[in-house]
């Protein structure tokens, strides 16, 4: 909570030409005995898309070869 009002200060202060940082998404679960707030950054999509993305296709690409010969025989 500390940091979260500490970046809004920081951020009033800021001049209007800097840039700001990337928004996050807020969740907030809120039950009887727990409160949770969940933040997430938006560029996580985007990250896991390039780290997932080349091992996904090399999989489906071997799975299609493997499938062909099957699909092939009468």
């Amino acid at each position: 909570m500390n940091q979260r009002k500490d970046t809004y200060r920081a951020a009033l202060q800021r001049e209007p030409g800097t840039t700001s940082p990337r928004p996050l998404k807020v969740t907030q679960l809120d039950a009887r005995y727990i409160r949770l707030t969940i933040e997430v950054d938006p560029a996580v999509p985007r990250e896991l898309n390039r780290w997932m993305g080349p091992p996904v296709s090399a999989l489906m690409r071997v799975g299609a070869a493997v499938l062909r010969p099957l699909r092939n025989n009468p």
